[in-house]
């Protein structure tokens, strides 16, 4: 561990990990994420609903509302995967605009799209209507993408509560008295050994606990969640010491992706009381990265053995998945289970 006195204030190996999240600046507004996957399906059902609905109205019979749908369709849904296309590409444009604003240009672009696409139909015969007025898809396009949209935005406000009650899950694993407790009795083992290291321990806590506090609502990145992940188990091998075997598999690739603050140290403090505690010979937990292409794979593996410990809430668990789930929608992968060895393992994958 290194630590330096100049200026009268210890610095310790978490110091590091408080500047890599910062503030967001009040200038650059945040836009919605309009990137994502979940952004294009959302968008796609509501669309198909909407004009499903309207056609109703007019059809006769079941096979002449399948017949207008489909026909409808040639146009909407090339139209909305351009307009989603568009609204990704200029999201912080529109962020920049003021409230009222932002569904306005939304719904300048769903009209661009509508008509950059039913007029090379239309000329060819193939849109619906091929000799309407171009006013009736430039209007529907914006009204659709309008309502897409809006949908986006007041999903996004209805995530903060339920981002705010995931971090208060996430707190609540965060501060397990066993850890705490454990981690003091190695201190007062370590004052009459060895007082400096007993000193370091102790700073070393208090500085993971103050990091644990201070990164609540701001994303992350994998290489900042190794490192925090390695200095919990630096503590923990004082414990354990040859019980516990970490393996460390990574991927250089992979450390840039974001994930939630504190995703993976409640996983590997569950491989440690689940896995490690439990086993009289102690385990092996395993931690790999890697990259394929667009995607960054982690998993946290632990052999079990011994006695099963006390069952938890599995609220690190539960938290973990929604964190994820509010940061990248659908792009986020959660799978935890026993494989074919007899190990459990918890499996994340993320956009890179």
């Amino acid at each position: 561990m290194k630590r330096t006195h100049d200026t009268g204030a210890t610095s310790t190996l978490f110091d590091d990990l408080r500047e890599v999240v910062t503030a967001p600046d009040p200038a650059r507004p945040e836009p919605l994420p309009l990137c994502r996957s979940g952004t294009l399906l959302r968008a796609m059902l509501l669309v198909i609903v909407v004009l499903g609905a309207g056609l109703l109205f007019g059809a006769h019979s079941a096979a002449a509302w399948v017949s207008d749908l489909s026909a409808a369709a040639t146009v909407a849904v090339p139209a909305t995967l351009l307009w989603v296309l568009m609204a990704c590409v200029g999201r912080h444009l529109i962020a920049r605009a003021a409230r009222g604003a932002q569904v306005a240009v939304a719904g300048g672009l769903g009209a661009a799209a509508a008509l950059l696409l039913w007029w090379p139909m239309a000329a060819v015969g193939m849109a619906p209507s091929p000799g309407a007025s171009p006013v009736a898809p430039a209007v529907t396009g914006a009204l659709l993408a309008m309502l897409v949209y809006q949908n986006e935005r007041w999903r996004e406000r209805a995530r903060l509560p339920a981002a705010a009650a995931a971090r208060l899950a996430d707190l609540q694993t965060r501060i397990r008295p066993h850890f705490l407790f454990n981690t003091l009795n190695t201190a007062i083992t370590l004052v009459r050994l060895d007082p400096q290291r007993a000193e370091e321990v102790l700073e070393d806590l208090s500085d993971l606990f103050r990091a644990a506090l201070g990164a609540l609502d701001q994303a992350t990145t994998v290489g900042a969640e190794i490192e925090l992940s390695r200095r919990y188990l630096a503590i923990e091998q004082l414990r354990f010491g040859r019980r516990l075997d970490v393996e460390w598999d990574l991927d250089p690739n992979a450390i840039g992706a974001k994930l939630p603050p504190l995703a993976l140290q409640p996983l590997i403090e569950n491989a440690v009381r689940h896995g490690i505690e439990p086993a009289d010979k102690g385990g092996t937990i395993e931690i790999r990265t890697r990259r394929r292409r667009d995607r960054v794979l982690i998993s946290v593996t632990n052999t079990v053995g011994g006695a099963p410990s006390k069952a938890g809430h599995g609220i690190g668990i539960a938290s973990v998945r929604e964190r994820l789930r509010l940061m990248h929608d659908l792009d986020a992968d959660f799978r935890s289970g026993l494989t074919e060895d007899g190990r459990y393992r918890v499996s994340i994958g993320v956009p890179a």
